[in-house]
């Protein structure tokens, strides 16, 4: 007998025990690669308009998807802004992550935005995320507050410092290290990937000072064990993007031969 997966709603809460979680960026405008992933058994997709073509329509349908997959969906937002938030929220996103984010002003902004009790999340009961009015606002606002995950990402020089203090912000859930960034500042410094495993190194401590957990993006079964060592329980591997340069460049090497 296969074993149930967990529903999509407790993301939050398995996050927030550290249960071992894997994911993927998605960066294409459709909806079928998230239902193939939901039969192979991701738990949640970031759905990246950061570094994507994704509007808000489109959104919507990669939301509804992973929701109908039963695969938790986070949107990557591309900028921090009060509607952005609030648009993907609405639309049933089970948690928002936010680049850059590097001062702790910006991380309460962000955590505010994202809650009703203590926050300044507008009120619309008639939308997916309010199951479209059938449970009734209260019921609905307490619910989200419970459900709904705010990831700060720490990808930027000036924010490695302030890690611990980000982390620390009520309402941050966990932190998301982007080592892309952070190695693309140090340009062709043959040094980077030393300095971005010590950077990672840092932020990770930080994070478990504050004891909010740390998703990562490991790029290969090697680093998957330094990522684990830092103590990332939510690994989010490769992309859609990736996934097809990968399997369509292996498939033409096998049948070139």
């Amino acid at each position: 007998m296969t074993e149930q997966r967990p529903d999509f709603t407790t993301f939050r809460d398995r996050l927030l025990t550290r249960q071992r979680m894997f994911g993927t960026f998605l960066k294409l405008p459709t909806t079928q690669v998230i239902e193939i992933l939901g039969t192979i058994g991701y738990d949640f997709v970031v759905i990246d308009q950061e570094h994507a073509p994704l509007d808000r329509t489109i959104t919507d349908l990669m939301i509804f998807a992973a929701r109908a997959s039963n695969i938790a969906p986070i949107v990557r937002v591309g900028e921090f802004t009060d509607a952005n938030i609030l648009s993907a929220l609405d639309c049933g996103a089970m948690g928002i992550m936010v680049p850059h984010v590097t001062t702790v002003e910006k991380a309460q902004a962000i955590a505010r935005s994202c809650r009703y009790a203590g926050g300044g999340r507008g009120f619309a009961g008639l939308t997916r995320a309010g199951l479209w009015g059938s449970i009734g606002g209260t019921r609905h606002m307490a619910q989200q507050d419970r459900q709904i995950t705010c990831i700060a990402m720490i990808e930027d020089a000036e924010a490695v410092d302030r890690a611990g203090e980000i982390a620390a912000v009520d309402g941050i859930d966990a932190l998301f290290i982007g080592r892309g960034d952070l190695t693309a500042s140090f340009g062709d410094d043959p040094d980077a990937r030393t300095k971005v495993a010590e950077i990672s190194t840092k932020v990770a401590a930080a994070a478990r000072e504050a004891g909010v957990p740390l998703l990562m993006l490991p790029t290969s079964k090697a680093d998957l064990a330094f990522v684990k060592e830092l103590g990332a329980s939510a690994m989010l591997l490769s992309s859609d993007h990736g996934f097809i340069r990968s399997a369509a460049s292996t498939a033409l090497a096998d049948y070139s031969d």
